[in-house]
Parts: structure tokens; sequence; C-alpha cells
């Protein structure tokens, strides 16, 4: 009986390939990351940089940075990037504002930043939660600057009137990506209510400093991302945030492409020359990612 050749069969699930070298960032460890952990637990607070799972928590807690989240830990909208739960939320908790403020304190933030999951079933109370919190961190300490990145309240004036007659540092909304692919990336939004949001804000205050992130990888083209800097900077954004779109899991949306270093760069210097007065670009930039550095390179901000 003549020998049968041996057929290898390749394994249908593949090794995923090695990440570059410029998307590689700090394991979580340290002193700093444990406290901070403890401290979050111990006021039953949330952070974007877990819940979110973003991927420069290990440097920004060991330096003593987070971005806290209120208004609980599930969102009402279905965003197919995000890792937040998604689902029903429980009532408003109106005294988290103070909590947060606490840990504000304790960890001794010059600037802190603020964000939310969506609550589409209370746009006015969550925008009160908001107003609440730049209270009791400036209460608690005068010194400190508040950032806050609001979700769109579904363009309701009243809810966006609340938070900026509060008058935080700053006011963070992303657009997150470009209008051909809201349906599928930020289902539930559009991109015109955003600009309209960053617009008002600036017409209610026109001192206050407004800020708005873009994600790439998602399949935009170029010129796409362009149109959104271009729309951006005529509401008159001041801060510009490009990251790189990491997939939380398998069940979020997959990434079409890793842009370069040096793609990061080009964006940067594209919308510098739209007139924005800081743009921080790179593969991990988040929205809150050196949020201080940010703040003060615009040359706007003053004590509050």
């Amino acid at each position: 009986m003549a020998e049968m050749d041996l057929v290898q069969i390749e394994s249908a699930r593949k090794a995923p390939a090695p990440k570059p070298e410029w998307l590689k960032a700090r394991a979580p460890m340290g002193e700093n990351y444990h406290e901070l952990k403890r401290l979050a637990r111990s006021l039953n607070l949330h952070t974007v940089c877990e819940s979110a799972q973003c991927p420069n928590i290990g440097e920004c807690w060991h330096n003593k940075t987070a971005t806290f989240m209120m208004l609980g830990n599930v969102c009402t909208r279905r965003c197919g990037f995000c890792a937040v739960p998604k689902g029903r939320p429980e009532p408003i908790d109106f005294d988290e504002p103070r909590r947060v403020a606490q840990a504000v304190s304790e960890l001794g933030l010059e600037h802190a930043v603020i964000t939310s999951v969506n609550r589409d079933d209370d746009l006015v109370g969550g925008a009160r939660a908001f107003a609440l919190v730049i209270e009791e961190v400036r209460r608690l300490n005068s010194d400190c600057r508040v950032e806050v990145l609001v979700p769109d309240f579904q363009g309701n004036e009243e809810a966006i009137r609340v938070v900026v007659d509060a008058r935080p540092a700053i006011l963070n909304h992303n657009t997150e990506t470009v209008p051909r692919l809201y349906r599928t990336v930020r289902p539930g939004a559009r991109i015109e209510r955003s600009l309209k949001l960053l617009a008002y804000a600036k017409q209610l205050a026109p001192e206050s400093v407004t800020k708005s992130g873009v994600m790439v990888g998602l399949g935009e083209t170029t010129e796409e991302l362009l149109e959104v800097f271009r729309g951006l900077a005529a509401v008159g954004c001041d801060i510009l945030t490009i990251g790189q779109y990491l997939r939380p899991s398998r069940d979020h949306l997959p990434i079409a492409r890793l842009y370069t270093p040096r793609e990061f760069a080009e964006l940067k210097a594209e919308a510098m020359r739209m007139g924005f007065r800081h743009v921080e670009s790179g593969p991990l930039v988040r929205s809150s990612y050196h949020a201080h550095e940010q703040a003060a390179s615009t040359g706007l901000l003053t004590k509050n």
C-alpha cells in the first residue's frame, strides 16, 4: 500500500498579529494605581478608564489622573465602539457629584475630568448632576479646574444651558467619527446636533473653552475627517483630540485600519491650519489624555 501524503490543516483561528510599537501602552501597576482603584471603590464611583477599557489607564493612574464617569455605569445608547454596559439605568444618584468631588479633593487634582453615560431617560437631570459636580469640586478645592465631557442631551437647550451656566473650565463633547458612519458607530446621535451643542455653548458663554474628539480607523476617508475638523473649527471649537479606534472585544466594530504616527502628525498639521488652539493627535490619544497639558497650551484658562 502506497504511503499517503500528509495534509496539514491550518487552524481556522489565527493568532492575532502583534501590535505595532506605537500601540503598546504601560501595564496597570504601582501604588498610585491601586490607591486610586481603592478610592473609587470606597466611594462607589465609576471611572471611564475602566468602563471603556482605556489603553492609557496604566500611565494615567500612575500619575493620579482619572476620568470619573457619573450617572451610573449603564448607558441608554448602543454605540458600536464603546465598552460601557448598555441597558436600563438606575435612577440618577444626586449624591454622586459630592462623592466625585471628594475623590478629586483626596487626589489633590489641579485638573479634573468628569464625564457620564448617556441618560436619555432624564436629560435635564443628567445636566443638573454635571452642574452639581462642578459646584462641589469648587467648594472643596477652588483651584481645581473642572473639564466636563458631556453627552449630546438630544440637543435639549435647557440641559445644555444648565451645564454651561455652571461655568466648567472646559466643555467637551465628542463627535467621534464622520457622518457617513454614524448609523453603525454612533446610533441615536447626529453630527449636526453635536455641532449645534458646541456652537450653543459658545453662544451662551463666548469666553468658554470647548473641545471635541474624533476616532480614526473605522473606515473613514481623510477628506471626511477633514470635513469634520472644518465643521468643528467653524463653531469655534478650541481643542481637538484625534486617536486610534481600538476594538474592545469581538462584539464591537472591527478596526478598518491602523494609522501610523506620521499620519497622526499630518492630521494634526491640517487641523492646526484650521485655527484650533490645540490639537492632540496620536495612536493612544483619548479625549482626556494629557487633559491638563491640553488646557494649559491654549493660553485661555484662568483659575476658577
